[in-house]
């Protein structure tokens, strides 16, 4: 009845403009009918959707575990698997079609337990629960294990300690100095049993009991462990009373990483009028410790929004996919991009054939906290304006993001949403990581229900579910390339072209044509965008129906388009930062020029301190072995693209300054060094960091030109 009243109540409205009625009236009319439909179809769906049934659906996914005393359910583990095979059947019960589970290959990891045991220096028995990183190590019941402390396990620090078989403790701060890989490896080569690590600051922030869990981003064979700060501290008292700084302790620990396993991805189908066009929504199910907010809450979300649109009646025109996606937090063993591998294997391997048909891949991440009082979107850079405008008419709800949403770009890699993206899936997600949460609960086990916000998870229940009808209401993906654009202008740094005797001017001119070009693309998808609605606000599915299959073409190239600007435009630095090709030598450039100066002028400690270490991965060169940096550099330049994944061919280069950051790090306590030879070998690399920025200038332009030849197609 309700739909039916609909439809009588938009065709009286529309009769209303076929009366006579003056063109700005019957204009006026139009969109009185369009704006009445739109509201009609939100306020169904937001009286439909149920914030108690995705949490209480969130919680519900606890239930399988490999630790039974801190959780985890991770890369193809027992726990992981039976999660997914849950949610499968959550979504044939809420009423999704076609619900289907797709198998890929990754290297699954299964952390059971990691218990150690040692004296206080008070004579007391302390048992000490460690949290797991994604290696092998199996002490096949209790083994005794001597343990010394070992700083922060720099070169430096295992200098000269007694470390061959033995457990060492050490310091680290993930955020703001290095990833868990680096000392781990350090300590591997030098013969040690595994590190167990305490987080000094930047993540597990909340409490001195938190443990930490990350990506390893290294080989299985060199094993680490997360360790409390009240457990670690307890620990060095005891080492500190020790007369030889070594101690017995009593470690029960099993972690296991098997090579080549299979996991599964899960997805169900509102199929609307058209079934070979989609919008993705997406979170992942795997998760570290008890993981409420990362990503049980996403999946929450995920499932409260297919739930709400079935309930509501709501009737798509394109098809709508949840897809609840395996292997998030890891996936591949021994590689720098060692997460998102149940994403990059579903967009890239399983379903290749979506990119070029899905209109979006919205992603979800930490979605039932108030992580700002702004709500973040980020997108992909040819999505900001069409989001921007739609978040004005998203409505509020009261206690959370009272000043609104903002929408930021580019996309970060920290989620699955890279993976579509980069694939030519126009990809945006709820953003969390300016968030406190980051340092404070971010994959700790004071990652739980305690954290959560109802009013922040309603909120984004109505924002993600009217995003995906406002989406759906659009013949032609709504794609601006004028965002990005203007991002590679604002980054070109002239100082930099002007040392490499490289002109920019070609790459602006070039920038600014292909501007015009995309303006006047917007206008017509605009036009045809706002034909299409009025066509389906006056339910004319003739018309709409029309414009839809007329616009088939143009969307394809839009799409093609999009995925001719990742491939071309897409970048990433040493650490993971989304740049433009030509930053990478602009970066360089600088840095080398300043520290040949410097050091020309007999200053050492600024180039030391302030410009060597900003040039690629060479920060990691001044406190690790050279066989330490060797690995992590090897591993990303001649790693096949499969272990790669979503890395592969992104970074653009690498400048080893190794020796010289320690040629000069010896000489710097000598008055009036000879730096000579240090020099002419950051000239040499100075030479080729602008034979680079020439290199991929030329390359921009022609990748410019050929976005402009295909945009031009498309006025």
């Amino acid at each position: 009845m309700k739909k039916l009243a609909k439809v009588l109540a938009i065709s009286f409205l529309v009769g209303l403009t076929l009366t006579g009625c003056k063109d700005e009236e019957a204009k006026d009319d139009q969109d009185k009918v369009k704006d009445g439909v739109i509201n009609q179809l939100k306020d169904d769906y937001l009286s439909s959707v149920d914030v108690d049934y995705a949490y209480e659906f969130t919680k519900s996914l606890e239930e399988f575990k490999t630790n039974e005393k801190l959780g985890y359910r991770t890369a193809g583990s027992e726990a992981e698997l039976k999660s997914g095979e849950k949610i499968g059947q959550e979504m044939e019960k809420i009423g999704l079609t076609e619900v289907t589970k797709d198998e890929f290959t990754l290297d699954t990891w299964t952390f059971e337990k990691a218990d150690l045991t040692f004296t206080d220096e008070n004579g007391k028995e302390h048992l000490a629960v460690l949290g797991g990183y994604q290696v092998n190590f199996n002490t096949n019941g209790v083994k005794e294990y001597d343990i010394v402390y070992g700083g922060k396990a720099t070169a430096e620090d295992l200098d000269g300690l007694d470390i061959e078989g033995k457990l060492v403790l050490i310091d680290i701060n993930q955020r703001e100095e290095w990833w868990i890989n680096y000392p781990a490896y350090q300590a591997h080569v030098k013969g040690a049993a595994g590190v167990i690590a305490v987080q000094e600051a930047g993540y597990g922030e909340v409490s001195p009991d938190a443990l930490n869990a990350q990506d390893f981003c290294g080989p299985d064979d060199a094993p680490a462990f997360s360790m409390s700060q009240t457990d670690g501290n307890k620990l060095k008292k005891s080492l500190e009373a020790s007369e030889t700084g070594s101690l017995k302790v009593k470690f029960d620990a099993k972690s296991t990483v098997e090579m080549d396993g299979k996991s599964y991805n899960y997805y169900g189908k509102i199929v609307g009028k058209d079934p070979e066009s989609y919008i993705i929504l997406s979170a992942h199910y795997d998760s570290y410790f008890t993981g409420f907010q990362d990503d049980h809450a996403a999946i929450g979300l995920l499932m409260g929004v297919a739930k709400g649109l079935i309930d509501s009646g709501y009737q798509p025109e394109k098809t709508i996919i949840f897809n609840a996606l395996a292997a998030e937090e890891w996936g591949v063993s021994n590689s720098r991009y060692d997460w998102s591998t149940g994403a990059y294997n579903q967009i890239f391997n399983i379903h290749p054939e979506w990119a070029g048909k899905a209109f979006a891949n919205m992603n979800f991440e930490l979605p039932a906290y108030e992580h700002t009082t702004q709500d973040e979107i980020r997108a992909t850079y040819e999505l900001n304006n069409y989001l921007t405008e739609f978040s004005k008419d998203v409505p509020a709800v009261e206690g959370v993001y009272k000043d609104g949403i903002s929408v930021i770009s580019p996309l970060r890699t920290w989620s699955d949403d890279f993976s579509f993206n980069i694939a030519g899936v126009p990809a945006l997600r709820n953003d969390f990581q300016d968030s406190d949460f980051m340092r404070s609960h971010y994959h700790s086990q004071f990652d739980t229900e305690e954290t959560y916000n109802e009013d922040a998870f309603k909120f984004h229940l109505n924002l993600y579910g009217l995003l995906t009808m406002h989406y759906d209401k659009t013949a032609v993906v709504p794609l601006d390339f004028t965002t990005r654009l203007n991002a590679m202008k604002e980054t070109i740094d002239e100082n930099a072209f002007e040392q490499a005797e490289v002109s920019k001017d070609e790459l602006i001119d070039e920038i600014d044509h292909v501007m015009d070009t995309a303006k006047d693309v917007n206008k017509r998808v605009a036009k045809i965008n706002e034909d299409y609605l009025n066509a389906l606000a006056k339910d004319d599915q003739a018309a709409a129906k029309k414009l839809y299959n007329e616009s088939r073409q143009l969307n394809s190239d839009l799409l093609a388009a999009f995925k001719h600007a990742e491939d071309s435009f897409t970048r990433l630095t040493w650490e993971d930062v989304v740049i433009f090709p030509y930053e990478h030598a602009q970066n360089n450039i600088n840095n080398l020029s300043l520290s040949i100066e410097a050091l020309e002028d007999g200053d050492l400690a600024t180039p030391l301190d302030e410009y060597l270490w900003n040039i690629d991965n060479n920060w990691y060169a001044y406190d690790f072995d050279q066989e330490v940096f060797d690995y992590f550099t090897d591993y990303v330049i001649d790693a096949p693209a499969q272990k790669l994944m979503w890395g592969a061919g992104r970074i653009v280069g690498h400048e080893d300054l190794y020796e010289v950051i320690h040629s000069l790090k010896e000489k710097s306590d000598i008055e009036n060094a000879d730096l000579t030879e240090e020099i002419e070998s950051l000239k040499q690399s100075l030479t080729n960091q602008k034979a680079l920025l020439k290199t991929t200038t030329s390359e921009q332009v022609a990748d410019l030109r050929e976005l402009g030849r295909q945009l031009e197609n498309l006025k």
